[in-house]
């Protein structure tokens, strides 16, 4: 599909880090972007319009705002508001829902929802259920739809579950057993993804991909960042307990209890080619250990 000679592909979230990844990834491409965004003046807003993205206003308590902006698009990507409470959780479903609407309302012809690893069952995390819930609207509406389903962000091993150096050690440590495989994605990468997938460049069968770049125990993990950085490592798996709610919890029971389903890596390389595994990713970020803590 050249969408310079067609219509433009609509993304709503592209403001955030995952939507912002897919626009990213389709304007590598030559895709013209509409962008479905409730405040085109903010700064996120405006950086994307400097880059020839063309940005639409929308209210989702205003559905015509919605379809007005979905009219006339090849394809339209979407992604709900994450939830961090569960009252918040309703409210994601809300959206999701408004978006499904005005999107059957407008005629789309390509739906693709970012989603979550498992949100083809119900979990017990609230805000990975909600997901499921939206999934099964889309379902319902008659669209044709794709769920891009992403697993736990590489990325976070740069901020909230970053190794340190200790002694001398890359030490790792997360409230995940060792004999337990974390699947995981870089989030330029499921931009990547849904961008293949947008552009009819690439078939999902089945209409859903589990977007997954590897998947390696807490030992390999440290291990793969002390190559990297020339030192030894370990991992020490910490208690449920150490996290701060119970959605973070739960979303860690959901992680353990994810590798006992099969992953199928080569189906989303088949999608794109350039997904990378751990190793490839901390060497194409630039990551460098931390400094040392000295133990005394």
């Amino acid at each position: 599909m050249n969408t310079q000679e067609t219509g433009a592909i609509a993304v709503f979230g592209g403001t955030g880090q995952q939507g912002g990844a897919v626009v990213d990834a389709l304007l590598a491409r030559g895709a013209r972007v509409r962008a479905l965004v409730r405040s085109p003046d903010s700064d996120r807003a405006q950086a994307l319009a400097t880059r020839g993205v063309e940005l639409s206003a929308v209210r989702i308590d205003d559905p015509a705002t919605t379809v007005a902006a979905l009219k006339a698009v090849d394809a339209f990507y979407f992604m709900t508001p994450e939830a961090n409470s569960l009252e918040e959780v309703e409210e994601e479903v809300r959206v999701g829902a408004a978006l499904v609407d005005a999107a059957a309302a407008a005629r789309v012809p390509h739906v693709v929802f970012n989603s979550v690893f498992g949100a083809d069952r119900e979990t017990g995390v609230p805000h990975h259920d909600s997901k499921h819930r939206i999934e099964e609207y889309l379902e319902l509406s008659g669209l044709r739809a794709t769920m891009v389903r992403p697993t736990a962000f590489m990325e976070n091993f740069a901020t909230v579950m970053a190794p340190s150096v200790e002694d001398g050690t890359i030490v790792l440590r997360l409230p995940l057993p060792d004999d337990i495989a974390l699947k995981m994605i870089s989030i330029k990468d499921i931009g990547q993804v849904a961008a293949s997938i947008l552009l009819g460049t690439a078939d999902v069968p089945g209409g859903a991909v589990e977007v997954i770049g590897d998947e390696l125990t807490g030992s390999r993990i440290a291990a793969a960042f002390g190559a990297h950085a020339g030192l030894p490592a370990r991992y020490e798996a910490l208690p449920l307990s150490v996290l701060g709610n119970d959605l973070d919890k739960a979303m860690f029971r959901q992680f353990a209890e994810a590798s006992e389903y099969p992953s199928d890596l080569a189906a989303v390389r088949a999608i794109e080619p350039s997904t990378r595994d751990l190793a490839e990713w901390i060497r194409s970020t630039g990551w460098t250990a931390p400094t040392d803590l000295v133990r005394s």
